[in-house]
């Protein structure tokens, strides 16, 4: 299991709320003296080690960038849509998604070495023109890179439960990241959860009901039926052999 489960912008004009709405979100940014993932070097094979050397200047953006915050339209060479995923493991959700969808972009935010080289070689082998990558901590790149109200999209599948009392401090679902996310996405746009850890889900519902500035797709303010888009990835399916069930959990950023 990854963590977050889990090393290119003028966006679009932004209206004087959202440029104070930018300067509060900073304000209350959390504090990134407890992080919600442990980096560990992973067992890298030699095409993936290849691929950070000789791919890296194609897909990746080093930190710090060059402009802050980022302008996508520099980055991807064009104005689309923008689905961001935090935390995508191995990639195979987002080179997917990236490929099935080229009229949007994608931006793929990962600490994990071997997930990030991973997803390297499948962007250049489905030669993906609408993909980028930052290998650098989630709560980083949404405080200093991502404008506000610039983002369509924002996946989270599968996040660290740190199913330890003594951690659930380093959950990446907590009130502070809840009001930073949603400040990062445009107004109607969408924050996408999937987990399959019970204790962690009824947490996430709790956190992100009491966002004031998202609202639940859900009937009863709970799960929505599993999207049809979402491919089942390898911890999913783990999940479900140990018996877990899965929650997905959609939530829409207020005007």
């Amino acid at each position: 299991m990854p963590h977050v489960r889990k090393p290119a912008p003028s966006g679009p004009r932004r209206s004087p709320r959202a440029s104070s709405d930018a300067a509060a979100l900073t304000e209350i940014a959390p504090h990134r003296g407890i992080r919600s993932f442990v980096v560990r070097a992973g067992r890298m094979t030699a095409g993936q080690e290849r691929a950070l050397v000789e791919l890296w200047p194609r897909y990746g953006i080093d930190w710090p960038p060059a402009t802050l915050p980022l302008d996508f339209s520099l980055i991807f060479g064009r104005t689309a849509p923008l689905t961001l995923e935090i935390g995508f493991g191995n990639g195979a959700t987002l080179a997917h998604l990236a490929a099935a969808n080229p009229a949007r972009n994608y931006l793929g935010v990962e600490v994990h070495r071997p997930g990030i080289g991973h997803l390297l070689l499948a962007a250049a082998a489905a030669n993906l023109e609408n993909l980028r990558i930052f290998g650098r901590d989630a709560v980083e790149v949404l405080t200093q890179a991502i404008p506000a109200a610039s983002v369509d999209e924002i996946l989270i599948q599968f996040p660290d439960p740190w199913p330890k009392k003594r951690h659930h401090k380093r959950r990446l679902i907590q009130p502070g990241f809840a009001l930073l996310a949603a400040g990062r996405l445009r107004p109607g746009g969408a924050l996408r959860l999937a987990t399959d850890w019970e204790e962690y889900a009824l947490h996430m519902q709790e956190v992100l009901n009491a966002c004031p500035l998202l609202k639940n797709s859900a009937v009863g303010a709970g799960a929505i039926i599993r999207p049809g888009w979402r491919e089942l990835t390898k911890f999913e399916q783990r999940g479900h052999e140990l018996g877990h069930a899965v929650r997905d959990f959609e939530f829409i950023r207020a005007a």
